[in-house]
């Protein structure tokens, strides 16, 4: 217990801005709970673009629907879809990133240069052309992101292969005969994870940026799904005469943003081993 206390007395950012993590998480999933009998895709048009009053904390938007209540849905989307994505990359990335740094050679050449052609264009400019091919849904959104972002995870994890490929224990186990499965599950991978789990947090606040970015410029998700980027494209003709279609979502996306890249600082000053 004492060793718990002193855990959190040692990193009271990590804990804070968990915990308010865990809260937004929470809402997300209960959500059907706190909007009731609340629908985030239909509303009553003569309720149209109502201020925010008792009734509707957050107003409603042209077709009358609750704000408050597609905010909330729309966390459920965002946060899903981000941590989806996140997901994919870390994995797509760790993966091909080890291969590339245990076996060298042409495995590494072919796993790079792909890397090197994603990264000589903009990440977000790419992503859109992808995504515009594929079509508007939140799938291809991921997908798009996805393609673009893999790139950072496998150089990251190459690098740190490179480092250990020709230690002394990896030399021993490769002498008593050890396979080349064991060598990736027995040294490589958890190499690795360390750092990529570092990054994975960090990035989950930019994550959730770009799935918006897309979605704000019609590659995302679409009508009546509610999401917190295609709803401030929503709000954005009524942005004068209507603005919290524009404020409500645009404050979940900041709160949340910063509650994530505040916890994944926090989670790298504690794994990361310089920090020691």
């Amino acid at each position: 217990m004492d060793k718990k206390k002193s855990f959190f007395r040692r990193n009271i950012g990590f804990t804070v801005f968990a915990i308010l993590a865990v809260i937004v998480i929470l809402v997300a999933i209960f959500a059907p709970v706190i909007c009731g009998d609340r629908s985030p895709t239909s509303g009553d048009i003569t309720q149209a673009l109502m201020k925010p009053d008792a009734e509707h904390p957050f107003g409603t938007d042209k077709m009358g629907r609750d704000i408050f209540t597609r905010v909330l849905y729309g966390a459920r989307t965002s946060l899903s879809s981000t941590f989806i994505l996140v997901a994919v990359i870390f994995v797509i990335g760790a993966i091909l990133g080890v291969l590339a740094g245990y076996f060298g050679g042409a495995v590494d050449a072919v796993i790079m240069r792909a890397a090197d052609m994603m990264i000589a264009f903009p990440g977000l400019v790419l992503a859109i052309a992808v995504a515009g091919i594929l079509g508007a849904s939140m799938k291809n959104a991921i997908i798009a992101i996805a393609i673009v972002s893999w790139p950072k995870y496998a150089r990251l994890a190459r690098s740190l292969v490179m480092k250990i490929r020709h230690a002394d224990f990896v030399a021993a186990a490769t002498v008593t005969g050890s396979r080349t499965m064991y060598m990736l599950r027995r040294y490589m991978f958890p190499n690795t994870i360390t750092t990529l789990v570092i990054t994975a947090a960090t990035d989950i606040g930019s994550m959730m940026m770009e799935l918006a970015a897309l979605s704000f410029l019609g590659f995302g998700a679409t009508p009546p799904t509610p999401e917190w980027g295609q709803m401030l494209s929503e709000g954005r003709n009524f942005m004068q005469s209507a603005p919290w279609l524009m404020i409500f979502p645009g404050l979940a996306i900041f709160v949340t943003v910063v509650i994530f890249n505040m916890l994944g600082d926090g989670l790298r000053d504690i794994l990361d081993p310089k920090t020691e």
